[in-house]
């Protein structure tokens, strides 16, 4: 009798355990995605703050997505990665990954912002797809005062980035990949 009882207290206590992990990590994960929407909302303000005239591109485009925090760097073989948040007609439907990889003359390390304005639903449901790739011939756009004015989307995208920090030098080829994921 005290074997089962003990036998019972281990398995309850095995799936408190069990509990608590899972309700503890959905916590993390919830502080990060509230981390990553605010960190958006930000950029979005500093791309628009930056040129004024990307708040018509914001408003105006069917569907675009925010990578806030781009670290990238490279010795020779870089690469970079971001998580960003996708918004269709200004609500957010889900998120998505950036990974990038490069090769040739290349020495430092950065961080960026990158905006993706997508011109249609067809091109947002390429993206979902995961069946949008950029590779050297996309060209982004530096947003400065002014940058957006005359820039036309290019097989339904738009791409914006923004310098935060660091110094990189960089005369290489390679290519953006991405993964969405609805909420």
């Amino acid at each position: 009798m005290k074997k089962w009882i003990s036998v019972t207290k281990l398995k309850y206590g095995f799936m408190w355990v069990a509990f608590l992990t899972a309700t503890l990590a959905e916590a993390q994960t919830t502080r990060k995605e509230k981390k990553l929407a605010g960190d958006s909302r930000k950029a979005k303000q500093d791309f628009i703050n930056t040129d004024g005239l990307m708040n018509n591109l914001f408003s105006n485009a069917y569907a675009y997505v925010i990578f806030p925090n781009v670290g990238k760097g490279g010795i020779g073989i870089g690469g970079a990665a971001g998580n960003g948040i996708v918004y269709e007609r200004g609500a957010v439907i889900g998120k998505a990954q950036l990974t990038q990889v490069s090769i040739g003359f290349q020495l430092g390390g950065q961080s960026y912002r990158e905006v993706i304005f997508f011109e249609s639903m067809g091109d947002l449901t390429r993206f979902k797809e995961n069946k949008i790739e950029f590779s050297a011939q996309a060209s982004a756009v530096a947003v400065t005062a002014g940058a957006s004015a005359n820039v036309k989307y290019r097989e339904g995208v738009m791409i914006f980035t923004q310098q935060k920090g660091g110094l990189m030098y960089e005369a290489s080829i390679g290519g953006q990949k991405f993964k969405y994921s609805a909420y």
